[in-house]
């Protein structure tokens, strides 16, 4: 598979050919659910507590004597069964991520990818730089390139220039190539990635 490599102006000036096993494979969406699902459950915070009887506060005094009363028998008012009393099982602070194989995170990114080219979503572009900080310039030239709605930039290094201007723009998601995942790929509407780029992750996925 041939595609076209544009300049900041979107005017063709070259093409890159790149494996159709990489960029144009079988959309395996299983994987991709799984990679996605992997990534939101290590980005959970996991502080959620509450208390059980041994964290709560008081109830070390009997409240009433064990037998005569015709009441059941009590040792403490911070049984789950009293009101104010200790959660049973209650949630604690825990940590919700987990890995897959990075066979599968590969085959899921290679899948995510695949979606997006099948969709005309991808643009390559010669280079991403810009000379100064400005949002305004970065914003034009995004717009140049069809960015429109969610847009994923990816490059293998991320010009500082243009990634300082580039970085504050709703909708933008700036990204290197080596932190590339299937939910940045799918997360959006549009891709625009440099040859370099391309080029290394067909390096890695093939």
């Amino acid at each position: 598979m041939t595609l076209d490599v544009v300049n900041k102006d979107n005017q063709k000036v070259g093409s890159v050919d790149v494996a159709d096993a990489v960029f144009a494979g079988p959309i395996k969406a299983d994987l991709i659910w799984e990679s996605v699902v992997r990534q939101n459950a290590s980005e959970r915070r996991g502080t959620h507590k509450a208390k059980n009887r041994a964290l709560v506060s008081g109830g070390g005094k009997k409240p009433y004597k064990q037998k005569g009363t015709g009441r059941a028998q009590a040792g403490s008012t911070r049984s789950p069964l009293w009101r104010h009393g200790g959660t049973v099982f209650p949630p604690q602070p825990r940590s919700y991520a987990y890995d897959i194989p990075k066979k599968v995170e590969r085959g899921a990114l290679k899948a995510a990818l695949a979606a997006r080219f099948k969709d005309g979503a991808v643009v390559v572009v010669d280079e991403l730089k810009s000379s100064e900080k400005k949002t305004k310039d970065a914003a034009e030239l995004l717009k140049r390139l069809g960015a429109n709605g969610r847009t994923l930039v990816v490059d293998v290094k991320l010009d500082q220039n243009f990634e300082v201007s580039a970085r504050n723009i709703a909708g933008v998601t700036l990204v290197q190539s080596g932190r590339l995942t299937a939910r940045d790929v799918m997360n959006t509407t549009r891709i625009i990635a440099t040859r370099a780029a391309i080029e290394r992750l067909q390096e890695v996925l093939g």
